[in-house]
């Protein structure tokens, strides 16, 4: 039945069976000008979504199918960014087994999920390392450096430390100049890739003035610059600010100051767009959902003014979602819940974007597919087993879409 749900709203929204031909593969590069993404000359916005499992998923042949699964029911939603992780650091279907060292098979895994971007007409945003020790991230560079003998006081020594800027650089040159085994480009040559971003989520405890993270943005930045001048660059940062500015730490939720800021962070030359997450479940724990979304909406206002009137770059809302697993232990979660919380953020992105195309759009947390449930963490989103939330995320595409032309 949900099928037939699925495919009725598919034709009611204009969109595409998931029997349909795919889209035309993305056939130029997203660039900048005037403040906001271009496409060929135009204002590039959309509607997009986070599905970091692909690389670890497309590793094992008998998984590999989910991945194309979840880009031909997201094509057919009408979403057109994807970002998902260029990293997997030590572990399990590691990418990076050691400094230099990598498993092809994986590297191959990124490969078909570039090549199945392309295929389905989905740009992707590509995140080079993980701040926390999901998939190896700082930690596991950390843990490099001390087997090597590295002086190393903590995590934080990831953003100083001579040797582990090494580990992160040679990576970063290893997967910008990897050559595509399915189309024969290389991924600093294929437009596929939207862009990269530096890391997922930096923070700094040593550092909460966000000094130290802007020392390594801008030597990082640089670096990814000159080995590849096509692609755009963003940090990957939450969006918190920090001491360069006083009076926008009061947007921040609860006071947090974690190490970035993302005026001063941001304005760096090489940095090419900002983004930000939101997680108010997470964030302000035990408050009313009135109070929740009030704080996202000026949450998102503030960072979109800052983004137009003083970095003058394109904004991303590059994570949100609604979990199944509710902070408030009173209060059952219900998809009903979900579907007014995507509603309110689509209209806001929306509403936004109308005003300069400054906000770009919005990346939800996050779309699987079938027969994954041992990855779900409360926010997936199963475009083909949830029709009514579907329709939300294919209006929001058509209207994206309107502005775009």
């Amino acid at each position: 039945m949900r099928w037939l749900v699925w495919g009725v709203l598919l034709v009611l929204l204009g969109g595409h069976s998931s029997s349909s031909s795919p889209a035309p593969a993305p056939a130029a590069f997203v660039g900048i000008g005037d403040g906001h993404f271009q496409l060929n000359g135009s204002p590039f916005v959309f509607n997009g979504f986070n599905s970091y499992w692909m690389m670890s998923v497309g590793a094992d042949p008998n998984q590999r199918r989910k991945v194309s699964d979840a880009f031909r029911d997201a094509a057919a939603a009408g979403l057109t960014v994807c970002r998902t992780w260029a990293f997997a650091d030590g572990g399990y279907h590691a990418l990076q087994i050691s400094p230099g060292v990598y498993d092809e098979s994986v590297f191959q895994a990124l490969d078909f999920v570039i090549w199945e971007a392309r295929k389905y007409g989905i740009w992707i945003i590509l995140s080079l390392v993980n701040n926390y020790g999901d998939y190896g991230g700082r930690p596991q560079y950390v843990r490099w450096a001390r087997a090597a003998g590295a002086q190393i006081h903590n995590d934080d020594d990831f953003y100083t430390n001579q040797l582990i800027k090494g580990f992160y650089t040679g990576h970063v040159e290893k997967v910008l100049t990897r050559k595509n085994t399915m189309s024969g480009l290389r991924y600093m040559d294929d437009p596929t890739i939207m862009g990269w971003e530096l890391m997922n989520e930096p923070r700094c405890e040593v550092d909460s003035s966000g000094a130290t993270v802007n020392r390594w943005v801008e030597e990082m930045g640089t670096y990814v610059k000159s080995i590849d001048k096509k692609h755009l660059v963003g940090i990957g940062m939450e969006g918190f600010y920090g001491d360069s500015n006083p009076s926008r730490i009061k947007f921040n939720p609860n006071g947090y100051k974690v190490g970035t800021d993302f005026v001063t962070n941001n304005l760096i030359k090489v940095i090419d767009f900002a983004t930000i997450h939101a997680y108010p479940d997470s964030w302000l724990p035990g408050q009313s959902e009135a109070t929740k979304m009030a704080f996202l909406e000026e949450w998102m206002k503030i960072h979109w003014s800052d983004s137009k009137t003083i970095l003058k770059k394109p904004l991303i809302f590059a994570e949100f979602g609604k979990s199944t697993k509710n902070q408030n232990q009173n209060q059952a979660f219900s998809v009903r819940d979900r579907d007014s919380f995507l509603t309110k953020v689509y209209s806001n992105i929306y509403n936004l974007a109308r005003n300069g195309t400054t906000m770009a759009g919005g990346l939800v947390w996050q779309v699987m597919a079938e027969g994954m449930e041992s990855y779900y963490d409360g926010y997936e989103i199963v475009l083909s087993q949830n029709p009514l939330t579907t329709a939300i995320i294919m209006q929001q595409s058509k209207n994206m879409a309107a502005l775009q032309h």
